[in-house]
């Protein structure tokens, strides 16, 4: 399937957006997610199904000074 991940075209068999975090190997903990202009809470994210086109904002915090 086609995502559209921040901006970028991409080819992905996973099936929710908990397989697609996984994949990416994304910390959970300062992950922020963004599916077609709607925030998922993380609980969510086993529970939401990818489809062909979607498109998803995948942000993460750092810390720093």
């Amino acid at each position: 399937m086609h995502l559209i991940l921040n901006g970028n075209t991409e080819e992905c068999a996973c099936t929710t957006l908990a397989e697609l975090i996984d994949h990416k190997g994304l910390h959970k903990e300062a992950l922020i997610v963004e599916l077609n202009g709607a925030i998922i809470k993380q609980e969510q994210w086993p529970a939401t199904t990818l489809q062909d086109g979607d498109q998803l904002e995948l942000l993460n915090f750092v810390g720093g000074g």
